[in-house]
Formats: C-alpha cells, structure tokens, sequence
C-alpha cells in the first residue's frame, strides 16, 4: 500500500448541528485532512484557526440547524468554504473593532491571514445560504513554504502606541 499523500485535489464534505461544539469539530477535523495529506503543520494551524472564526460566527449569527464545512485540500494549499442558511444580502467585510473590543476579529484574522476569501450565495437542501470561504496557498518564493501568520498581520494590535 502507498502511504504517499495524494496531490491531487480531495474535496472533503462535514455537516454538523450548529452547536457550540461545532467550531471544535470542523477545526480538528481541518487539521486532520491537510496533515493526512502531507500538508506541513503551520498551515493546519493556520486552517484551523480560520475555520473556527468562519463556523463560530455561523453558529453565533444563524439560526441555521446544520453547519456544512467543505474542504478542498489542494497539492499547494487548502481550500475551506462554511455553509449556512442565512441569505448572503450583502458583503461581510471585516470590522473595524478596537484592540478593547472582546468581539468582532474573526473576519480581521480570515482577512489577514487568508491568501485569499469570500462570501456568496449558496444553495442548500434548506433553500438559498451562503458560503464564507477561504484559501490558504503556498508562498511563491519557491520554497514551498506556507506563510507563517504572525498577530501584527491581523492588525489587532494598531493603535498601540
């Protein structure tokens, strides 16, 4: 048997209810896949870190029954995207929170340390959702190393001085 990882795309699919345990299951079950994978462990960091943010905030905004987390792992990256039932109307953007503020970074760290992310609309069995999404790639210095996020690129600790 080959225990090589697999480099081409594996699109992995999870629904959870939307519960407080959700967060915890969709992040592990994230790091899992892309360290099964051969992925190097900053990006599983990485993934997991981002896929909390985008599932706790659908099980904190929604009143979706069931959270969907589909992953895309690719041969340079991983690419997650969250369902839930709440209509996409408008663009969600990152706040502009205080570095006081206990809530409202999630989108801040997507925004920060995601190569790149999104929101749309998305059919569910339900009806009309949306889809928060992101992906996490490999840096193009050749060196087929994954950016390593640090907190200054979330830009929560402006206005510190």
């Amino acid at each position: 048997m080959d225990d090589r990882p697999n480099r081409t795309p594996q699109t992995y699919r999870l629904t959870t209810p939307n519960t407080p345990l959700s967060p915890k299951i969709c992040r592990d079950t994230v790091a899992m896949l892309l360290t099964a994978n051969g992925h190097r462990p900053d990006l599983a960091d990485t993934a997991r870190t981002l896929v909390s943010e985008i599932v706790t905030n659908a099980v904190t905004h929604t009143g979706s029954p069931t959270i969907d987390l589909e992953t895309v792992v690719l041969r340079d990256g991983v690419r997650d995207g969250v369902y839930d039932d709440h209509a996409a109307v408008e663009p969600l953007a990152a706040l502009d929170v205080s570095r006081d503020s206990e809530h409202g970074r999630g989108l801040l760290l997507v925004q920060a340390l995601a190569d790149d992310w999104g929101v749309g609309p998305a059919a569910r069995p339900q009806g009309e959702g949306k889809n928060v999404w992101f992906e996490l790639r490999r840096d193009g210095d050749g060196a087929g190393l994954y950016r390593w996020p640090t907190i200054l690129d979330t830009g929560i600790v402006r206005g510190a001085e």
